[in-house]
């Protein structure tokens, strides 16, 4: 069975360096996320890509990065989104945030 629903898609684009407080910032957002109650986040580290300042960060061997891209996606509604973007302000330096007004189809049991 699925339930449909206009829900909201928030992308959040950083480094797998980037650090808050001297933890990872990526594993902030997640744990804030949880602790909001939002509906999930996932937390995808990309093979290569670049960002605003062009430097390419690649898992290719002969160029091993310790700093890979990392894309945190989080779906959840526009209210309980918006309640997260101050934690946002609060830990990122660099990084790109995008929010899309999606359709979800949510199976569950």
């Amino acid at each position: 069975m699925h339930f449909e629903e206009d829900d909201v898609l928030l992308r959040i684009f950083i480094g797998e360096s980037d650090m808050h407080r001297g933890k990872p910032v990526y594993e902030q957002i997640v744990r804030k996320a949880r602790e909001l109650k939002l509906s999930g986040a996932t937390v995808v580290r990309g093979l290569m890509g670049f960002g605003a300042h062009s430097h390419i960060r690649s898992a290719n061997v002969l160029s091993l990065s310790t700093d890979l891209p990392i894309v945190i996606e989080i779906v959840d509604n526009e209210v309980n989104i918006e309640k997260l973007l101050p934690f946002l302000d609060e830990v990122l330096i660099e990084g790109l945030v995008t929010k899309e007004s999606i359709h979800v189809y949510r199976y569950q049991a």
